[in-house]
């Protein structure tokens, strides 16, 4: 059975393809399998894609492998087309502050990119 994509995935830039390039290769067959399941299903389990409060927009794809945590941060650009930005091994329970600026930051530079000159 095929099924049918209701969001599309776009990686912008290099950031996250770094650092899946640093993963292990059963937490990139796990990050495959989430990214799958973020473009096929139509409501996403809040375990794998949450909003990120107090931030402009941003979403965390979330896999867990061999007891780590990972995450990516992502936001939406027309509703269907995720974006993926920088990801990172989580080690403690609060999101670190300099990853989400990161990612703040890389969000504005995307819409600035976009935007007609």
């Amino acid at each position: 059975m095929i099924e049918k994509p209701v969001r599309k995935i776009f990686f912008y830039k290099k950031y996250y393809l770094d650092f899946y390039n640093t993963l292990d290769s059963n937490v990139r067959l796990k990050f495959n399998w989430t990214l799958k399941l973020i473009a096929t299903v139509e409501r996403l389990p809040v375990k794998f894609f949450r909003h990120i409060e107090n931030t402009s927009g941003l979403y965390e794809i979330r896999v867990e492998y061999g007891g780590n945590i990972y995450r990516v941060f992502s936001f939406f650009d027309q509703n269907r087309l995720v974006i993926l930005i920088n990801g990172f091994q989580k080690k403690s329970q609060k999101t670190p502050k300099n990853e989400i600026e990161k990612a703040e930051r890389l969000k504005k530079e995307y819409f600035d990119e976009k935007r007609p000159k």
